[in-house]
């Protein structure tokens, strides 16, 4: 999910990059300014809205109006609750009090050129140098797809990630300017110095879904496809409610088909609807995503990279009210992760209702291979750092069914984001249950899958194909 990275800049190397958890309890943002959720009652901002924030002691960063919610920030610990007299207020929520991150465990791979791997291919269009490594790629079979098309430019994918670099020369020729934006602080920047990739993650996504096929290293599920680059997490790897809230209202209002969301809401994991401190959060994250559903946008998301039942936990303070924002908000297409032996990556979360569909995400422990020696998925960084890296999360998962989304579109036209989502699920390749599923020793990754092979926990209705989402018939 959110394998937001600090690379490691290594000649002739390429990076890798794995998944930490830890918590950070109390965290805010810098000095005492928090920043706040204002949710209103009505689904537009009231026009004195600047005078009564300012009456409570805040500041009005930006407004919303089409869904009702507004930013502000303060210095006042009284803030919250003077703003909630205003009869026209729901809620009203900080977003910065508290927050749990996913570091990054580091390793080095010497890049052997002489190494090649034959997975076979149908196409002759899939033969760019690194191609060869991209064993995911074959697995959803991307090459046959490719055959149909490789996608159209007038389609654009809106990557909600950390950024990317637009002077790589593998995603250059793609780069969607004019809807490429920052949405750090809640508040919309078109300048390329805001978006641009200071991370990595997000232009490891952008890879996946619409790298070229122009002869140089790897090559995108839509290679011809357009990307934007939706800045909606910092560079230190947080992804405030404020900045995606910015997000999918920016993919609602200009035109974007299809977005990758590889992360989850940050102040917290899960969060809690029936909170009061966490209410405005999820809901305003909520009206974004149906707004720009609402416009048209396919809206892909990661499970997350816990290896919890979305839909069944119960941890101490943790409910069935509390949600994993936004793969688990109605009508987004939620992708869980496998690695090359078909199996569900031990990290990965699941659930049902939770999951539509698999898609490969990598397993550098358990699934390691003839044709993924290392079990993690190639893609595009940023060229400072190295140009291409291995990584594996649910974050490398959602990104290869953002591009089938986008090849779907290309190849039958505009449609509805529910059309989208069912072309996807009855195009997957159906996958059983395990018998049993506990990797390693006893009790290390333990998880149990519920449903059948039409549908289930762990696969949903199966791995994403692209070769059977391009040649089904969009009318069925």
């Amino acid at each position: 999910m959110k394998t937001l990275l600090k690379f490691l800049v290594v000649s002739a190397l390429l990076v890798v990059f794995g998944l930490t958890m830890f918590p950070l309890g109390n965290f805010t943002q810098a000095g005492n300014e928090q920043t706040y959720i204002v949710l209103y009652k009505q689904q537009t901002v009231p026009e004195d809205a600047s005078h009564t924030i300012t009456e409570a002691g805040g500041e009005l960063v930006y407004s919303y109006d089409q869904i009702g919610v507004a930013i502000a920030r303060s210095e006042s610990d009284t803030f919250r609750q003077e703003i909630m007299r205003d009869k026209m207020v729901e809620n009203a929520s900080s977003t910065s009090n508290f927050g749990v991150k996913l570091d990054d465990d580091f390793a080095l791979e010497e890049f052997d050129e002489g190494a090649a791997i034959d997975l076979g291919t149908t196409s002759s269009d899939f033969d760019d140098p690194l191609t060869y490594l991209q064993w995911d790629m074959f697995q959803i079979q991307v090459p046959e797809a490719h055959a149909v098309t490789m996608g159209s430019p007038s389609v654009v994918v809106g990557d909600i990630d950390s950024g990317i670099d637009p002077y790589h020369p593998d995603l250059a020729a793609n780069i969607d300017w004019a809807r490429s934006i920052s949405c750090i602080g809640g508040v919309p920047n078109q300048d390329p110095a805001a978006w641009e990739d200071n991370n990595g993650h997000g232009t490891h996504t952008a890879g996946t879904i619409a790298a070229a096929a122009n002869g140089i290293g790897i090559i995108g599920v839509a290679p011809d496809v357009k990307i934007a680059a939706i800045k909606g997490c910092t560079d230190a790897g947080w992804c405030w409610p404020e900045d995606i809230v910015c997000s999918f209202m920016w993919a609602g209002d200009h035109d974007i088909d299809v977005t990758n969301n590889s992360y989850y809401v940050d102040p917290y994991e899960f969060n809690c609807h029936n909170d009061p401190e966490q209410h405005a959060i999820w809901k305003a994250v909520q009206r974004a995503v149906r707004y720009a559903q609402s416009q048209g946008v396919v809206v892909v998301s990661s499970t997350g990279n816990s290896n919890v039942d979305l839909t069944h936990h119960e941890e101490e303070g943790i409910t069935n009210a509390c949600n994993d924002l936004p793969v688990e908000l109605a009508g987004v297409i939620g992708v869980s992760a496998n690695g090359n032996l078909m199996q569900k990556s031990y990290y990965s979360s699941y659930g049902v209702g939770a999951v539509d569909v698999v898609a490969p995400g990598g397993d550098a422990h358990f699934q390691l291979t003839e044709a993924a020696p290392n079990g993690r998925v190639l893609s595009t960084i940023p060229t400072k750092y190295g140009s291409y890296g291995w990584g594996q999360g649910t974050s490398m998962a959602s990104p290869h069914a953002a591009g089938v989304a986008a090849l779907i579109i290309s190849q039958y036209g505009e449609m509805p984001p529910g059309r989208v989502q069912a072309l996807i699920n009855q195009t997957a390749d159906p996958q059983e249950c395990p018998v049993e599923f506990n990797p390693g020793p006893p009790f290390f990754w333990p998880a149990e899958c519920q449903g059948g092979e039409g549908y289930n926990s762990f696969y949903g209705h199966g791995q994403v194909n692209a070769y059977n989402a391009v040649t089904h018939k969009a009318g069925n």
